[in-house]
């Protein structure tokens, strides 16, 4: 029997603090948003001066990453006007996003998950999404 890993709420904890702490050293309250493999949410943490109107981006770009594979930000340039994916911004009821912030989150080769971050700019939140994996992995590898 193959066994796939799987995102659980404690993974996603650990994905928001590691995010949080990045967040609060650049200096940018972020919405903070972690989705499974199915690109369902797990858990959501809104910092106190992130955006209300990136609540649901954020939500959306985990949802995209984990969904697609790839982090939104390869999206941008295909998606755009004239790109050969142009439209597919308005795929899954509007919720597929093209630019940066969300990254998908793979263990062992397999996807778990995604990750989406939105309040700051396209940079910032990118960032802040890698945080939060990196902060995973590092958790991974004590085990």
């Amino acid at each position: 029997m193959i066994t796939v890993p799987k995102l659980i709420l404690e993974d996603a904890k650990i994905i928001l603090e590691g995010a949080e702490k990045k967040a609060k050293e650049i200096g940018v309250d972020m919405d903070i948003a972690v989705v499974d493999d199915g690109g369902n949410l797990l858990a959501f943490y809104r910092m106190d001066k992130a955006k209300i109107t990136s609540i649901d981006v954020a939500i959306n770009k985990a949802f995209t990453a984990a969904g697609a594979r790839k982090a939104t930000h390869e999206y941008a340039e295909i998606a755009g006007a004239g790109g050969p994916a142009f439209g597919i911004h308005v795929s899954n009821r509007g919720r597929f996003m093209i630019f940066g912030g969300g990254l998908p989150i793979f263990v062992d080769g397999h996807i778990v998950g995604g990750i989406g971050c939105s309040s700051g700019s396209v940079e910032e939140d990118r960032i802040v999404a890698q945080a939060g994996i990196d902060a995973l992995m590092i958790h991974l590898k004590k085990y």
